[in-house]
C-alpha cells in the first residue's frame, strides 16, 4: 500500500514538473520569437515615437493599425488599459503610419460591446468612420489575429496593445502570415496589471498550442478587405 502511494505521489510530482517545464519553454519561444518586432513604446507623448521609429513602422507598408480590445467600464467608457491602446493607435493613424484602424474585441453580449466603445472613442478623437474597421468577433487574441487575416485580408499591420500582450499577438501574426510590428501602449501602471501578466503566462501556452493546431476562429464570415470602406463593418 505504501509503495503504491509513493509511486502515485512520485508520478504526480513528475507530471507537475513536466507541466512547469513545458510552460516555461512555450513562453520563452513565444517571447523570444517576437521581441524584436516590438518597434516602439508609446507613453502618451508623440515624441516617444521618433521619426526613425515611424520610418521603421512605415517600412512594412502596414495596411492597418490593429488595436486589441480590453475591458470596458460600466458607464460605457474604455478602461485605462483600453484607452491607452486606443490613444496609441489613434496617434499612429494621425501620423500616417497606416490608413485604417482595425478595432477588434468582444461583442458577444447585448449589454457588452467593446468595439462600439472603441469606435466611439476613435471617432471622438477625429478618425473618420470610413477608416475604422470593426471586428465584432474578436473574442480572444487568437480569434482577432485569425480573423484579421481570414476575414479582413490583412497582409501587414502595426499591432497596438500592452507589452505583455504584444508577444503573443505578434507570434500569432507570424503564424497567419501577417507581417507585423508592435507598439506597446504602456502609459501607466494599471491596477489589474499583475493579474493580466500572470494570466498571460498561461495564455501564451494556450495560444502556442492553438497556433500549432490552427483551428478556425470561433466565427468567420465573408471577406471584408481592409483596403475598402470601414462603414460596412459598423
Amino acid at each position: 500500500m505504501f509503495k503504491l502511494i509513493y509511486k502515485s505521489i512520485k508520478f504526480i510530482i513528475k507530471m507537475c514538473l513536466l507541466i512547469v517545464v513545458l510552460t516555461v519553454v512555450m513562453n520563452i519561444i513565444v517571447v523570444k520569437s517576437s521581441d524584436e518586432d516590438i518597434a516602439a513604446y508609446y507613453n502618451g507623448d508623440s515624441s516617444s515615437i521618433p521619426q526613425s521609429t515611424e520610418a521603421e513602422l512605415v517600412s512594412i507598408q502596414p495596411e492597418c493599425i490593429m488595436v486589441l480590445g480590453a475591458s470596458v467600464n460600466p458607464d460605457g467608457t474604455p478602461s485605462p488599459m483600453l484607452a491607452d491602446r486606443l490613444d496609441a493607435g489613434i496617434e499612429l493613424y494621425k501620423r500616417g503610419v497606416a490608413p485604417k484602424l482595425l478595432l477588434t474585441g468582444d461583442d458577444g453580449q447585448i449589454e457588452y460591446n467593446e468595439v462600439q466603445v472603441m469606435k466611439d472613442y476613435s471617432v471622438a478623437a477625429g478618425v473618420p468612420e470610413e477608416d475604422i474597421f470593426l471586428d465584432h468577433a474578436g473574442f480572444s487574441t487568437y480569434d482577432s489575429v485569425y480573423r484579421a487575416s481570414y476575414v479582413f485580408d490583412v497582409k501587414s499591420a502595426v499591432v497596438v496593445t500592452q507589452e505583455f500582450h504584444l508577444y503573443r499577438t505578434l507570434y500569432g501574426c507570424d503564424k497567419m502570415g501577417i507581417e507585423a510590428l508592435g507598439v506597446a501602449a504602456d502609459q501607466e501602471e494599471y491596477s489589474t496589471e499583475i493579474f493580466y501578466e500572470c494570466r498571460e503566462v498561461l495564455a501564451r501556452v494556450k495560444d502556442f498550442c492553438m497556433w500549432t493546431i490552427k483551428p478556425a476562429a470561433t466565427l468567420l464570415g465573408e471577406l471584408i478587405p481592409i483596403t475598402g470602406d470601414g462603414i460596412v463593418t459598423q
